[in-house]
């Protein structure tokens, strides 16, 4: 995680500066798009302990604060993308928002900070879209304790979970995208000619390291089970870069270690940050003569970067959950919630009902695309779980004993990658 210390006036300057900028016409490639109100029409802001109530006319304005680029081609687009959806699904829904609240584009600026100014343009819900802002929403909920408050991917509001210290007002929800990356990895592996797989992975927690193991769990079971190949042919590397996403002088170069991969055999890498380096470096090696593919990430039209090498995307789809949380507020009817939410197995890819989806791309043969979609047929019907012993640890202690399968807890506190992958487990 990548915390900085508060600047004071000038951190504080920079918030004001930034979420009005959020309201004005986009002037670069992170400018905010003029469909952001500037303010509510019809309400004073509202203070930051008061519960902002809906205008007249039923406007209601929500915030929303991302981690990077409002249009990424990732997991913040992903959300924007979210947000635009709520928008045309409520009417007098208005979404305001401030991306790029990361220590490399807004240095010294704090989650509390945006959260105060985002209710005082009128915000009456705000959610936060990283695992990156879990503490700085907590400090924020638990400062404005009557405005509800959605982290994104964290887990302060299960009950359940090890970490549970949220205030009323805070929830969280999650996609289990750890399907769409059992299905990332099987595209992987029935296309893979040298059965060397990269993993490109961002920051290492709990969440990367079940992600990046479900990965492997994908593509071990299809290179076995529709490839017909030994499982110790298979290799499975991942390389962490440190954060989501580049941050020059702080972070591996994302571009660097995917040509590493490329250079050094591994003809698929799956991305597992919120950018496209992985697959625009595939595209330019494959102009180059190389046959090499790649698996983006995050958002749901991630192939067009370079749609002949891309296998795949598997995407979150956060607009029903956008919906439904403004909707609880508008109804006078939320409270704190933890939701995990799995694709509609009936059409992964329904845009009103799937929280997770999977869309083949263009490179991926119409024989791993047919594997690919009995794949998802099993996981669906529960004829395949593939959390379920025996499963070792990477060191070779037991993660799973013989036909015990992984309660919640134990996936989402991975604590190590599996028996199998090459890549460190913690930092």
């Amino acid at each position: 995680m990548f915390r900085t210390k508060v600047w004071g006036v000038i951190a504080l300057l920079v918030v004001l500066s930034m979420v009005v900028g959020a309201c004005a016409p986009a002037a670069a490639p992170t400018a905010i798009p003029t469909t952001a109100p500037t303010a509510p029409t019809q309400a004073a802001p509202a203070k930051a302990t008061e519960p902002a109530k809906p205008a007249a006319g039923g406007e209601f304005t929500f915030g929303v604060v991302l981690v990077g680029p409002y249009n990424d081609h990732g997991w913040s687009e992903a959300h924007y993308a979210a947000g635009k959806y709520a928008e045309a699904k409520i009417p007098g829904a208005k979404m305001i928002y401030v991306d790029n609240l990361n220590a490399g584009a807004k240095p010294g600026v704090t989650v509390p900070q945006v959260v105060d100014d985002l209710i005082s343009k009128g915000a009456k819900l705000i959610l936060t879209t990283s695992d990156d802002f879990k503490d700085g929403t907590l400090e924020a909920a638990t400062k404005n304790a009557k405005v509800p408050l959605i982290n994104v991917s964290g887990d302060h509001a299960w009950k359940q979970g090890k970490d549970f210290k949220g205030p009323a007002n805070l929830s969280n929800f999650m996609g289990r995208m750890e399907y769409g990356k059992m299905l990332a990895g099987c595209a992987a592996a029935l296309t893979s000619q040298t059965g060397k797989i990269g993993y490109l992975g961002p920051l290492i927690n709990d969440e990367t390291r079940r992600l990046a193991a479900s990965a492997y769990l994908g593509a071990r079971y299809c290179w076995t089970t529709y490839a017909k190949k030994n499982a110790a042919d298979l290799k499975f590397k991942v390389s962490w870069i440190g954060f989501w996403f580049n941050i020059p002088g702080q972070t591996l170069d994302p571009t660097k270690v995917a040509d590493d991969f490329y250079n050094s055999g591994y003809d698929v890498v799956l991305s597992g940050i919120d950018t496209t380096e992985a697959l625009v470096e595939a595209g330019k090696m494959s102009k180059a003569g190389k046959k090499v593919w790649a698996v983006q990430y995050d958002y749901k039209d991630g192939c067009k970067e370079a749609p002949d090498v891309c296998l795949g995307v598997p995407y979150f789809n956060w607009g029903p959950d956008y919906v439904k949380a403004i909707k609880l507020v508008q109804d006078g009817k939320y409270a704190q919630y933890f939701e995990w939410n799995g694709p509609d197995w009936k059409d992964i890819n329904n845009p009103d009902t799937s929280a997770v989806g999977f869309v083949k791309g263009p490179a991926l043969s119409k024989e791993a695309a047919a594997n690919v979609d009995d794949f998802t047929k099993k996981l669906g019907d529960g004829s395949v779980n593939l959390f379920k012993g025996p499963l070792n640890f990477q060191d070779g202690s037991v993660y799973l004993k013989a036909s015990e399968t992984a309660t919640d807890l134990q996936i989402w506190y991975l604590p190590q990658l599996l028996e199998g992958m090459e890549g460190p487990s913690k930092s």
